[in-house]
């Protein structure tokens, strides 16, 4: 062959190969109150699906050219299933119809079991109905964090330093972010056996970060300004005595704000300069080991482990049950059975369960009061939410595995107390004490992680697969400055919500 004809060659290859994958996307909505509908599943094939997130919006890819036969079959809870043609595809909403109960059909399947009798055999199956063997789990796993600050205020009562007045103090408070958010997003293969502390391997496929450096506290401007006043004020052999009501702590004057410097504080600095490329280097190694960790702990951190918060089976006699109804799942037909606590466990929410094997097939939860909380001295932490949804579906060997889980958890951490800082030094004759701060200051800040996991596919994989299976830990993810679409074309995702499609990172100089 020609080298000419070579080049034509691998031309059409890519060009054949561009033309050959096609993305759709579409809203889900309720044929009669137009909702949307939130983790229903898409299918291409029995290897290619996706969920829809919580505003029913899903993006789904195909990656060869499109057939005139080709179609998405879409199915959620409570919903007819709808086949759509791709072939004209035109990314409009979907509509999905409500699905009705056949009472025959009931009748025949339900054989009449009682509660009891369902949970006990719900039980049962928790041993056998879910595969904890060796998989390949292609998945994507998404983690956003938000900080919102609803209190910020310091209250100066004395100062001997006029530079450290109300003034300084409120324009400190107004360059301090009020909220902030950061996102990871991975696209990955992860193996091993699916149960906890089981050791997994994982390859990282593509990874991004979405993270505004200019929400963190920058002190840069203000530098001067505290270097000045300290040298007009506070003595170079000073010492400092922090108080915030019974508690004190004492602090060594840092000579470095004179322009002092010595081979002491040299190797102290140069010693800090080497723990953080240390870490640096620690955290582009760590990447992939800190995420795998964390995403096995996350699809094993469910109802079925005993050893799990989400207790209402393994401690079923704490929580009130009833068969509420019944619906389709993916063609199972399920029990619809409400629970909530009996007296003070946390958790209300709703069971559906295969009425074939009895295996729990989807969880709706949320916690029903704050699941801890502290208060001491002025000190208080609750962590008021823990809500989610978990899913399953049957694989090749007819058993259950993961599909879909997101849960959020929200925390709030209050201070209100007073505090003193005050100047001493013992060269100074006559009293020690130089200059005093008082006042009070009462912060309150909420934080919520939410964390989404998809599992694209699970096939069965041997022990020795496993072992022979090669990681390749130096990785790192994509920082980006805003949320960007073309990021993940041509890939298959969980559809992002509004607050990371709105993240945007404000430019800095």
């Amino acid at each position: 062959m020609k080298i000419n004809q070579i080049i034509i060659a691998i031309i059409l290859c890519i060009v054949s190969q561009s033309y050959g994958q096609e993305t759709f996307s579409s809203t889900l909505l309720d044929a009669k109150t137009e909702q949307p509908i939130p983790f229903a599943t898409i299918q291409f094939n029995s290897k290619t699906g996706v969920i829809s997130n919580d505003n029913g919006e899903f993006n789904i890819t195909i990656k060869r050219a499109i057939r005139a036969t080709d179609s998405l079959m879409i199915s959620c809870l409570g919903y007819e299933e709808k086949r759509i043609s791709l072939f004209n595809f035109n990314n409009s909403s979907i509509y999905l119809e409500s699905k009705s109960v056949d009472l025959s059909e009931v009748l025949v399947t339900n054989k009449n079991y009682t509660i009891d009798e369902v949970l006990d055999k719900i039980k049962e199956g928790l041993t056998v109905n879910y595969d904890f063997s060796y998989n390949k789990r292609k998945l994507f796993y998404r983690t956003s964090y938000y900080t919102e600050m609803d209190k910020y205020d310091v209250s100066l009562e004395k100062s001997t330093i006029p530079e450290f007045n109300q003034q300084f103090i409120d324009s400190l408070l107004h360059i301090m972010p009020k909220n902030n958010s950061n996102h990871t997003e991975i696209l990955g293969e992860i193996y091993g056996e699916i149960e906890p502390k089981a050791s997994q391997k994982m390859e990282i496929l593509k990874a991004c970060r979405l993270y505004d450096k200019s929400k963190d506290i920058n002190l840069d401007n203000y530098e001067k300004r505290f270097n000045d006043i300290f040298k007009k004020y506070v003595k170079r052999d000073s010492y400092f005595k922090i108080k915030s009501g019974w508690f004190s702590v004492k602090e060594e004057m840092d000579s470095s704000l004179f322009g002092d410097t010595n081979k002491k504080n040299e190797a102290a600095t140069d010693a800090l300069l080497a723990e953080q490329k240390k870490r640096d280097s620690i955290r582009k190694i760590g990447f992939l080991h800190w995420r795998k960790m964390m995403i096995h702990n996350f699809e094993n951190n469910n109802f079925i482990d005993e050893d799990n918060d989400l207790n209402f089976i393994h401690k079923s006699r704490r929580y009130e049950f009833e068969i509420a109804d019944y619906a389709y799942i993916n063609d199972m037909f399920v029990y619809v059975i409400p629970f909530k606590p009996k007296r003070s466990e946390d958790f209300s929410g709703t069971m559906y369960v295969n009425t074939e094997d009895f295996a729990v097939v989807r969880v709706d939860y949320k916690n029903v009061k704050p699941l801890s909380k502290f208060s001491l001295l002025g000190i208080s932490m609750k962590k008021y939410l823990k809500e989610g949804t978990i899913i399953f579906q049957k694989n090749d060997n007819d058993k259950y595995t993961l599909k879909y889980r997101d849960e959020s958890l929200g925390e709030r951490v209050g201070i209100k107390r007073p505090f003193k800082i005050v100047e001493k030094n013992k060269n100074v004759k006559g009293r020690r004490k130089q200059n005093e701060l008082k006042g009070d200051i009462h912060f309150i800040v909420r934080n919520i992680e939410k964390t989404e996991l998809v599992v694209f596919e699970t096939d069965a994989i041997s022990e020795s697969d496993f072992k022979n299976f090669k990681e390749k830990s130096l990785v790192t993810p994509t920082q980006l400055n805003q949320y960007d679409p073309e990021f993940w074309k041509g890939y298959n995702i969980i559809e992002p919500n509004k607050a990371l499609k709105d993240f945007k990172a404000i430019d800095i100089e």
